[in-house]
């Protein structure tokens, strides 16, 4: 694999910065996995495509590292030894917690070629992870239920996350999504109802605050049955067809 291009400015700058604000959200983080963390950002900035519409260092600081690397302060995450982060788009959290933990074994899932092609390459030094260019209702079909970790952040309504994380979560294992400020009744009940469905019992949320104005949680759902063959279903069902009847 080619390695990455150098990155375009100098990032020993923020690299303290970033330890400090890890560390007073409980997070350790290394100095060699901070300056990597800049220059994943770095490279963000630089890429033709767009990736994110998060711009600038600082914004990107916040919203991409420490949004990410607050599920570190989740025991289900922390301890961890293996996860597949769904729909990774620019590689978060999946890459930020590969890289935070060197230990943790990460597999990523983007159904979007150049996407996908792009986190190869801005993670080729990170031997903790891997890519899968596909959707995650067919590489279902291949690694079912072998993750004792299922992640996703920004992928979309409730219970869409679950239908496409839990197939491949190992019974005892975790789905984690991170959440706005969604606090809607009518998707809190479809939530339930699509977990039921997916033999998964859903922990209370975790109110987190990675950023000054950030109104975030980590919901947490427990894989405590085998997942029905009958999910998930066909690509792109998942989306238009919620489970639970979520119509939002």
């Amino acid at each position: 694999m080619t390695p990455a291009p150098p990155v375009s400015r100098e990032t020993a700058g923020p690299a303290p910065r970033l330890i400090a604000r890890a560390h007073a959200l409980g997070v350790p983080l290394t100095g060699e996995a901070a300056a990597s963390l800049i220059a994943l950002l770095d490279r963000i900035g630089i890429e033709p495509q767009n990736l994110t519409t998060i711009e600038g260092l600082d914004e990107g600081i916040d919203r991409h590292l420490l949004d990410s690397l607050v599920g570190l302060t989740l025991p289900e995450i922390a301890a961890a030894e293996r996860l597949v982060d769904i729909g990774s788009g620019a590689g978060f959290p999946g890459i930020a917690l590969a890289i935070a933990r060197p230990d943790l074994a990460v597999t990523l899932v983007e159904s979007e070629r150049r996407k996908a092609d792009w986190l190869a390459r801005a993670s080729a030094a990170v031997p903790n992870l891997r890519v899968v260019a596909d959707r995650s209702e067919h590489f279902a079909g291949t690694e079912r239920e072998r993750y004792p970790l299922a992640t996703m952040r920004a992928l979309g309504p409730l219970p869409v996350c679950l239908e496409l994380a839990a197939p491949l979560v190992a019974v005892g294992g975790t789905v984690v999504v991170w959440r706005g400020d969604d606090d809607d009744p009518a998707l809190e009940r479809a939530g339930e109802e699509a977990a039921a469905a997916l033999g998964l019992e859903p922990s209370p949320p975790v109110a987190v605050a990675p950023f000054p104005g950030a109104r975030r949680r980590l919901h947490p759902f427990r894989k405590t049955a085998p997942t029905s063959r009958r999910y998930p279903r066909r690509a792109g069902r998942a989306a238009k067809r919620p489970l639970g009847g979520w119509r939002g």
